[in-house]
């Protein structure tokens, strides 16, 4: 019988990976394209067998590497608007600003730089393993998290998805922004609102790969509505991240 916890569950199967090297990038890339692209066909396919766009150069990349294996399971990006390119969109800006919803939030109104967009979540489908999960990138369960696995799932894959959100808002919080967008349907909230992650519905529901809407998470939010034990599985993707990377944090200058 195993006590292990979620964190330490996750912690024993999977570990966040910064992707600092082209050679780590482009192995999110394929990722993508194989959920994307080749399973999923929302992107065309394409003789390199990778899943890029014009976001990618503004972002930055995370993997989820299986330990024995040293597999990629799954990737995420966070897409940071450049201070020094200012007409340089995020996706839901470009497509779906005209959704917002300007008396809850404008985003508009943010500083450039000041926020980003979680984007390109998907996990290979050899660890999505029901077939009712082959027609998503990623699952999130619909359980609570704090009763969700049995013992012996407990010895099994943890939440791959829920770790790669994790890894996106400890990236975010890094990066020291006010927060965070994200374009997913209404029901993925409301599952991730189980989990702690408060994100506020800032825009209609418009037909954007599927019927989705513009989600936001102040930074006050990012993990202090966590349970206990996600919140120790977000300390150990923070720590992990911290020892990887170093950036250089937004700075407000009307703090100054």
């Amino acid at each position: 019988m195993s006590s292990y916890s979620i964190a330490e569950n996750f912690n024993k199967y999977f570990k966040i990976k910064f992707a600092s090297s082209k050679t780590l990038r482009q192995e999110a890339f394929k990722i993508r394209y194989g959920v994307y692209s080749r399973e999923l066909g929302w992107e065309p396919e394409n003789e390199l067998e990778m899943e890029t766009d014009e976001y990618d150069d503004h972002s930055y990349h995370c993997l989820l590497e299986h330990r024995r294996t040293e597999v990629f399971a799954g990737c995420i990006r966070l897409i940071i608007p450049p201070v020094q390119n200012p007409t340089l969109q995020l996706p839901f800006e470009a497509n779906c600003l005209d959704s917002a919803r300007k008396e809850v939030l404008d985003p508009s109104s943010l500083e450039r730089g000041s926020f980003s967009e979680i984007s390109r979540l998907a996990v290979l489908d050899s660890f999505r393993r029901r077939n009712k999960e082959k027609s998503v990138p990623f699952v999130i369960s619909e359980a609570n998290p704090e009763t969700m696995y049995s013992e012996e799932e407990r010895r099994n894959f943890p939440n791959i998805a829920i770790g790669l959100y994790l890894g996106g808002l400890a990236l975010a919080n890094l990066c020291n922004h006010k927060g965070m967008f994200v374009m997913m349907e209404p029901r993925l909230n409301k599952r991730l609102q189980r989990f702690g992650l408060p994100f506020e519905q800032v825009g209609d529901v418009v037909d954007y790969h599927g019927m989705r809407a513009m989600f936001y998470l102040d930074k006050n939010k990012f993990n202090s509505e966590l349970s206990d034990e996600l919140l120790a599985l977000y300390k150990i993707i923070y720590k992990d991240l911290t020892e990887q990377i170093s950036l250089v944090p937004f700075t407000d200058n009307t703090d100054k």
